[in-house]
């Protein structure tokens, strides 16, 4: 396997649909910021397929973490404006549950089978891991991992 074909085995990839109902926005709005480049993605015939970096380097770029507030997001008289440490500890909480979300209820993962997926969003597996374990959002059982039942991810 060469190494461009490890990165893409390794890649998930979204269609404008799926993405949209993951972020739980409008398909029209993710497909309009495709077309505008916005969000890169590669176009397969008529479908768009967007890969799961390109979403993160999105989001990144339009993080509400530098003070300015667009209408109707963090900052405003709606959603009051908070301190760094409480966004960055919210925008954690957000990026954990996206990787819980894509655990299946009730398997047991080992420490490699984990890595292999947290490695694709964080650099150091062993401390996501911990912080699951910390966070109560996953137990240790014999030495593997399992999404908590009583943890409900936030809508």
């Amino acid at each position: 396997m060469n190494y461009t074909e490890g990165i893409i085995r390794n890649t998930e990839f979204f269609t404008t649909a799926e993405l949209a109902e993951k972020l739980k926005m409008n398909v029209q709005v993710i497909t309009r910021k495709v077309q505008a480049g916005e969000i890169k993605a590669y176009k397969i015939g008529k479908e768009w397929r967007i890969p799961e970096p390109s979403v993160y380097e999105w989001l990144e770029a339009n993080a509400n973490t530098n003070g300015s507030s667009p209408p109707g997001r963090p900052g405003t008289a709606r959603y009051p404006r908070r301190r760094n440490g409480q966004a960055a500890a919210e925008k954690r909480r957000h990026l954990l549950e996206y990787i819980l979300a894509q655990l299946e209820p009730n398997r047991l993962y080992s420490d490699k089978e984990l890595d292999r997926l947290i490695g694709r969003h964080a650099d150091d597996c062993a401390t996501v891991r911990a912080e699951f374990l910390d966070r109560k959002m996953m137990e240790l059982q014999n030495g593997l991992y399992r999404r908590r039942n009583g943890y409900r991810l936030a809508d």
